[in-house]
């Protein structure tokens, strides 16, 4: 039902109605306007008067609706209150304990008692009171907590949370800002994680471990190397030894290893068990942590790691005497001065040093800098730059730090060959550009330099 001037006035013969008709037409629209979510100054504005003059027709309309209240629920005001504690409540809810309609002036008795609407990631949400605005967010942020959430599972997670049930959930979630994004078959992801969530609940569907190929697709990531990186990172995967394939740590059918790295496997077999005879510690610690023969030989030059006098392998800390591996073959990219104060490393410019990552490099460097076993760090200062190269010795391989914005700013692009120098005197380097002239791509191609 709608009065002259089109505004709702619900029942026809309940007291708020006519009350409603009682107000002025431009007040019963500037109430209608705040209704709709307008802020105070585009009301003023519609209207052709100030802010605060909008404010005040507000507030002798919520005065005026109040009167008429008091006269046909004299409680009105107890009975809003006692509704309201609750984090949402429908207006349809106030207006059956006033005995009224849905109308437009319940909002205003709410707001009279104390009530405002609850907010949410997407802002207020009208025609929703409560009189603890926060209490709602908090709860849906509770039970995005959950997610992912697969879509049989989204209304008793939320409902679990404390979200009233009438609470249109879907829309919140469907807005721009909320914290999560629809998946298939109406499931919910986290919008920052989209990709693992969605991997795990492919797995969780599947039962099953699968290889990082086969969540191509569910995950929308176009590259098995990232799908690998990103499960990598998430603690909910692990990925099986030998076969390389990714399952839920949850599963408890998986006989999934406890130890970070082969080396850790390595000296938790000798914490229990003691000394061992090579041969019978890589059995031992394949049956924990399966890995190649080649990784099992390289754990042997961990520094944790030694070796006893009848030939047993055992932890340093109990007496055993660091191994050192056998000196590596020279590379034909590597080379030492006869005094073997300055070793010299011939470099390629590839992919992985234009984008900045370690260059892996022969263990014969490490090895002729005295760096025989591992971890070892040694840094070499480069004229004029604060940050220095850092050379690791780790057990499975060497590595050299970035070398990108050295190569930059000596003129290479990708293709360009360069020597790296490093003098073990006074641990300083510096890189020297060895492309011919007439065959380098910088002098080329010298828009490719970026």
């Amino acid at each position: 039902m709608t009065d002259g001037d089109g505004a709702k006035t619900g029942v026809v013969d309940d007291w708020l109605g006519a009350a409603w008709l009682v107000l002025p037409p431009r007040s019963r629209r500037i109430v209608e306007d705040r209704a709709r979510g307008e802020t105070l100054g585009s009301i003023g504005q519609q209207h052709e008067m100030s802010r605060e003059k909008a404010r005040q027709l507000l507030v002798k309309a919520q005065e005026r609706l109040s009167y008429y209240a008091d006269a046909f629920v004299p409680d009105w005001r107890d009975r809003l209150m006692a509704l309201t504690v609750s984090p949402a409540v429908p207006e349809s809810k106030l207006a059956a304990a006033l005995g009224v309609g849905e109308h437009i002036g319940v909002g205003l008795l709410a707001k009279a008692a104390g009530a405002e609407p609850p907010l949410t990631w997407a802002g207020r949400l009208h025609g929703w009171w409560t009189r603890n605005p926060t209490a709602l967010e908090v709860l849906l942020r509770a039970g995005v907590e959950e997610a992912p959430l697969r879509g049989e599972d989204v209304a008793v997670t939320f409902a679990s949370s404390g979200v009233p049930d009438d609470v249109p959930l879907l829309e919140l979630l469907g807005h721009s800002k909320s914290p999560l994004v629809p998946g298939v078959e109406g499931s919910w992801l986290r919008r920052r994680a989209r990709g693992r969530d969605a991997a795990y609940l492919y797995l969780l569907a599947n039962g099953e471990p699968c290889p990082a190929e086969d969540l191509l697709e569910p995950t929308g990531i176009k590259r098995r190397a990232a799908v690998a990186e990103a499960l990598r990172r998430d603690e909910r995967f692990v990925q099986l030894r030998l076969e390389g394939k990714w399952a839920l740590a949850e599963w408890p059918h998986l006989n999934v290893t406890p130890y970070a790295n082969a080396v850790d496997a390595f000296v938790a077999v000798l914490t229990e068990l003691g000394p061992l005879p090579k041969d019978a510690l890589f059995v031992k610690v394949g049956e924990r942590y399966p890995v190649t023969l080649w990784r099992l030989q390289q754990c042997l030059l961990d520094d944790r790691v030694g070796m006893t006098g009848d030939g047993s392998i055992d932890l340093v800390a109990r007496g055993a005497t660091p191994i050192e591996e056998r000196e590596p073959t020279q590379p034909a990219t590597m080379a030492a001065d006869p005094a073997g104060n300055v070793l010299g490393v011939r470099l390629t410019v590839d992919k992985d040093i234009l984008r900045g990552s370690g260059v892996v490099v022969s263990s014969w460097l490490t090895w002729q800098l005295g760096m025989r076993q591992a971890p070892m760090v040694r840094t070499f200062s480069v004229a004029g730059h604060p940050t220095p190269i850092t050379l690791k010795r780790a057990t499975s391989a060497a590595q050299l730090s970035s070398l990108r914005v050295l190569a930059k700013e000596n003129g290479m692009v990708g293709g360009c060959e360069f020597v790296l120098f490093l003098r073990t005197d006074d641990s300083t380097a510096r890189i020297e550009h060895i492309c011919a002239r007439q065959y380098c791509r910088a002098v080329a191609a010298p828009a490719q330099v970026t």
